[in-house]
Protein backbone atom coordinates (compact mmCIF):
# COMPACT_ATOMS: atom_id res chain seq x y z
CA UNK A 1 0.00 0.00 0.00
CA UNK A 2 1.10 3.49 -0.58
CA UNK A 3 1.92 4.62 3.32
CA UNK A 4 3.95 1.22 3.41
CA UNK A 5 6.09 2.31 0.57
CA UNK A 6 6.46 5.53 1.42
CA UNK A 7 7.54 4.43 4.78
CA UNK A 8 9.85 2.27 3.27
CA UNK A 9 11.51 4.68 1.11
CA UNK A 10 12.08 7.15 4.38
CA UNK A 11 13.47 4.41 6.80
CA UNK A 12 15.68 3.37 3.53
CA UNK A 13 17.07 6.66 3.07
CA UNK A 14 17.73 7.23 6.68
CA UNK A 15 19.80 3.60 7.02
CA UNK A 16 21.90 4.17 3.92
CA UNK A 17 22.67 7.96 4.33
CA UNK A 18 25.50 7.57 7.12
CA UNK A 19 27.41 5.63 3.74
CA UNK A 20 26.86 7.75 1.35
CA UNK A 21 28.28 10.71 3.43
CA UNK A 22 30.94 8.44 3.55
CA UNK A 23 31.77 7.70 -0.33
CA UNK A 24 34.62 10.86 -0.09
CA UNK A 25 37.00 8.67 2.37
CA UNK A 26 36.52 5.23 0.08
CA UNK A 27 38.84 6.74 -2.73
CA UNK A 28 38.36 4.90 -6.18
CA UNK A 29 35.06 5.52 -7.87
CA UNK A 30 33.13 6.32 -4.65
CA UNK A 31 35.11 9.34 -4.66
CA UNK A 32 33.81 10.53 -7.87
CA UNK A 33 30.38 9.80 -7.45
CA UNK A 34 30.80 11.61 -3.36
CA UNK A 35 30.03 15.13 -5.10
CA UNK A 36 26.41 13.38 -5.56
CA UNK A 37 25.73 12.58 -2.20
CA UNK A 38 27.76 15.83 -0.23
CA UNK A 39 26.22 16.88 2.88
CA UNK A 40 23.72 14.15 3.07
CA UNK A 41 23.68 14.14 6.80
CA UNK A 42 23.10 17.74 7.62
CA UNK A 43 19.38 18.44 9.11
CA UNK A 44 18.40 20.39 6.11
CA UNK A 45 19.62 17.94 3.80
CA UNK A 46 18.48 14.94 5.51
CA UNK A 47 15.04 16.26 5.47
CA UNK A 48 14.74 16.78 2.32
CA UNK A 49 16.25 13.52 1.51
CA UNK A 50 14.15 11.66 3.23
CA UNK A 51 10.99 12.99 1.77
CA UNK A 52 12.02 13.29 -1.61
CA UNK A 53 12.81 8.70 -1.19
CA UNK A 54 9.61 8.66 0.46
CA UNK A 55 7.86 9.96 -2.62
CA UNK A 56 10.18 8.15 -5.16
CA UNK A 57 9.37 5.16 -3.75
CA UNK A 58 5.50 5.41 -5.24
CA UNK A 59 7.31 5.64 -8.86
CA UNK A 60 7.03 2.20 -9.82
CA UNK A 61 3.49 2.11 -9.31
CA UNK A 62 2.61 4.69 -11.84
CA UNK A 63 1.96 1.60 -13.81
CA UNK A 64 -1.68 1.05 -12.37
CA UNK A 65 -4.16 3.46 -12.91
CA UNK A 66 -5.34 2.80 -9.29
CA UNK A 67 -2.66 3.41 -7.32
CA UNK A 68 -1.74 6.00 -5.26
CA UNK A 69 0.04 7.96 -6.93
CA UNK A 70 -1.94 7.45 -10.28
CA UNK A 71 -4.84 9.21 -8.33
CA UNK A 72 -2.46 11.91 -6.83
CA UNK A 73 -2.89 14.98 -9.41
CA UNK A 74 -5.89 14.23 -10.98
CA UNK A 75 -6.38 13.59 -14.49
CA UNK A 76 -2.91 14.56 -15.43
CA UNK A 77 -1.53 11.37 -13.31
CA UNK A 78 -4.39 9.06 -14.24
CA UNK A 79 -3.87 9.78 -18.14
CA UNK A 80 -0.01 9.56 -17.06
CA UNK A 81 -0.58 5.98 -15.72
CA UNK A 82 -2.31 4.77 -18.19
CA UNK A 83 0.40 4.94 -20.34
CA UNK A 84 3.07 3.79 -18.47
CA UNK A 85 0.91 0.78 -17.64
CA UNK A 86 0.28 0.28 -21.52
CA UNK A 87 4.33 1.12 -22.05
CA UNK A 88 5.64 -1.61 -19.31
CA UNK A 89 3.19 -4.45 -19.83
CA UNK A 90 1.22 -3.77 -16.66
CA UNK A 91 1.40 -3.84 -13.14
CA UNK A 92 4.50 -4.84 -11.55
CA UNK A 93 6.68 -5.34 -14.93
CA UNK A 94 9.45 -3.02 -16.44
CA UNK A 95 9.05 -0.35 -13.32
CA UNK A 96 9.35 -2.86 -10.52
CA UNK A 97 13.15 -3.37 -11.33
CA UNK A 98 16.77 -2.86 -10.79
CA UNK A 99 16.60 -0.91 -14.55
CA UNK A 100 13.89 1.06 -13.93
CA UNK A 101 15.06 1.85 -10.75
CA UNK A 102 18.30 3.05 -12.06
CA UNK A 103 16.95 4.99 -15.17
CA UNK A 104 14.82 7.07 -12.99
CA UNK A 105 17.87 8.06 -10.78
CA UNK A 106 19.84 8.58 -13.67
CA UNK A 107 17.50 10.85 -15.33
CA UNK A 108 16.61 12.65 -12.00
CA UNK A 109 20.34 13.24 -11.74
CA UNK A 110 20.62 14.59 -15.20
CA UNK A 111 17.57 16.86 -15.40
CA UNK A 112 18.90 18.46 -11.33
CA UNK A 113 22.24 18.50 -13.09
CA UNK A 114 20.74 20.56 -16.02
CA UNK A 115 17.44 22.10 -15.23
CA UNK A 116 17.31 23.64 -12.29
CA UNK A 117 13.53 24.68 -12.53
CA UNK A 118 12.89 20.34 -13.90
CA UNK A 119 14.78 19.71 -10.65
CA UNK A 120 12.81 21.57 -8.13
CA UNK A 121 9.24 20.88 -10.27
CA UNK A 122 10.68 16.94 -9.21
CA UNK A 123 11.31 17.51 -5.83
CA UNK A 124 7.83 19.09 -5.60
CA UNK A 125 6.27 16.21 -6.91
CA UNK A 126 8.29 13.79 -4.67
CA UNK A 127 7.03 15.73 -1.40
CA UNK A 128 3.55 15.97 -2.62
CA UNK A 129 3.33 12.17 -3.35
CA UNK A 130 5.08 11.81 -0.15
CA UNK A 131 2.49 13.92 2.09
CA UNK A 132 -0.37 12.35 0.08
CA UNK A 133 1.19 8.56 0.75
CA UNK A 134 0.98 8.93 3.89
CA UNK A 135 -2.51 10.17 4.31
CA UNK A 136 -2.33 13.50 4.80
CA UNK A 137 -5.32 15.23 4.93
CA UNK A 138 -8.86 14.84 5.91
CA UNK A 139 -10.46 11.63 5.81
CA UNK A 140 -13.21 11.52 3.09
CA UNK A 141 -12.88 15.06 1.82
CA UNK A 142 -10.51 14.76 -1.41
CA UNK A 143 -10.48 18.24 -2.83
CA UNK A 144 -10.04 19.80 1.11
CA UNK A 145 -7.26 17.36 1.66
CA UNK A 146 -5.54 18.38 -2.13
CA UNK A 147 -5.67 21.82 -0.72
CA UNK A 148 -3.52 21.09 2.59
CA UNK A 149 -1.25 18.63 0.88
CA UNK A 150 0.03 22.05 -1.76
CA UNK A 151 -0.01 24.04 0.87
CA UNK A 152 2.13 21.75 3.13
CA UNK A 153 4.26 20.81 -0.18
CA UNK A 154 4.29 24.01 -1.22
CA UNK A 155 5.64 25.32 2.38
CA UNK A 156 8.08 22.60 2.73
CA UNK A 157 9.86 23.55 -0.31
CA UNK A 158 10.48 27.00 0.62
CA UNK A 159 11.36 26.14 3.81
CA UNK A 160 13.98 23.64 2.30
CA UNK A 161 14.84 26.46 -0.23
CA UNK A 162 15.79 28.87 2.55
CA UNK A 163 18.16 26.06 3.90
CA UNK A 164 20.30 26.00 0.71
CA UNK A 165 19.31 22.69 0.28
CA UNK A 166 21.46 21.59 -3.03
CA UNK A 167 19.68 18.53 -3.85
CA UNK A 168 22.87 17.10 -5.77
CA UNK A 169 21.90 13.89 -4.66
CA UNK A 170 18.29 13.77 -6.28
CA UNK A 171 18.95 11.55 -8.56
CA UNK A 172 20.31 8.95 -5.73
CA UNK A 173 17.45 9.62 -3.77
CA UNK A 174 15.04 8.41 -6.98
CA UNK A 175 17.12 5.31 -7.14
CA UNK A 176 16.81 4.43 -3.81
CA UNK A 177 12.87 5.28 -2.76
CA UNK A 178 12.15 3.11 -6.28
CA UNK A 179 14.56 0.03 -4.69
CA UNK A 180 12.69 0.42 -1.72
CA UNK A 181 9.29 -0.19 -3.53
CA UNK A 182 10.45 -3.34 -5.32
CA UNK A 183 12.54 -4.74 -2.54
CA UNK A 184 8.71 -3.93 -0.61
CA UNK A 185 6.83 -5.89 -3.37
CA UNK A 186 9.56 -9.06 -3.50
CA UNK A 187 7.99 -9.34 0.13
CA UNK A 188 4.48 -9.76 -1.09
CA UNK A 189 2.64 -12.61 -2.87
CA UNK A 190 3.41 -11.90 -6.10
CA UNK A 191 7.18 -10.82 -5.94
CA UNK A 192 8.67 -8.83 -8.52
CA UNK A 193 10.40 -9.12 -12.23
CA UNK A 194 13.44 -7.69 -10.34
CA UNK A 195 15.88 -8.43 -13.88
CA UNK A 196 13.55 -7.73 -15.92
CA UNK A 197 13.57 -7.51 -18.81
CA UNK A 198 13.80 -11.45 -17.65
CA UNK A 199 10.27 -12.36 -16.48
CA UNK A 200 11.14 -14.53 -12.99
CA UNK A 201 9.67 -12.94 -10.01
CA UNK A 202 11.70 -12.75 -7.41
CA UNK A 203 9.34 -13.32 -4.42
CA UNK A 204 9.56 -14.55 -0.84
CA UNK A 205 9.80 -19.06 -0.47
CA UNK A 206 7.27 -21.53 0.06
CA UNK A 207 4.73 -18.84 -0.14
CA UNK A 208 5.04 -16.90 3.01
CA UNK A 209 4.37 -13.26 0.79
CA UNK A 210 2.51 -10.75 2.52
CA UNK A 211 -0.76 -10.28 1.29
CA UNK A 212 -0.99 -6.32 0.14
CA UNK A 213 -3.61 -4.23 2.33
CA UNK A 214 -4.17 -7.15 4.67
CA UNK A 215 -3.84 -7.14 8.71
CA UNK A 216 -0.64 -8.01 8.57
CA UNK A 217 0.42 -4.86 6.54
CA UNK A 218 -2.14 -2.55 7.87
CA UNK A 219 -1.43 -3.24 12.20
CA UNK A 220 2.00 -4.66 11.87
CA UNK A 221 4.34 -3.29 9.09
CA UNK A 222 2.93 0.29 8.64
CA UNK A 223 3.08 1.02 12.14
CA UNK A 224 6.96 -1.10 12.91
CA UNK A 225 8.00 1.56 9.72
CA UNK A 226 6.40 4.37 11.43
CA UNK A 227 8.92 3.52 14.69
CA UNK A 228 11.71 2.75 12.52
CA UNK A 229 11.59 6.34 10.67
CA UNK A 230 11.22 8.22 13.57
CA UNK A 231 14.09 6.32 15.79
CA UNK A 232 16.15 7.04 12.96
CA UNK A 233 15.54 10.66 12.56
CA UNK A 234 15.99 11.03 16.09
CA UNK A 235 19.45 9.41 15.85
CA UNK A 236 20.86 11.29 12.73
CA UNK A 237 19.30 13.97 13.80
CA UNK A 238 21.40 13.68 17.43
CA UNK A 239 23.69 17.07 18.11
CA UNK A 240 26.50 14.23 19.38
CA UNK A 241 25.88 12.72 15.72
CA UNK A 242 26.01 15.46 13.46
Amino acid sequence: MGHTHALSGAALWLLVAPGLAALPSAGGFAADVAPMVAGVLTPAELIAGTLVCAGAAMLPDLDHPHATIAQTFGPATWVLSKAVNWASGGHRHATHSLFFAVAAGFGAHLLADRLPVGRDVVVVLMIGLALRALGIGVPGKAMTSGFINIGITAGAFIVLYSQGVQYLWLGVAIAVGCLAHVIGDCLTERGCPVLWPLRHRWVLPYRIGLKTGRAVEVKVVGPLLSIVVVALFALRLAPEYI
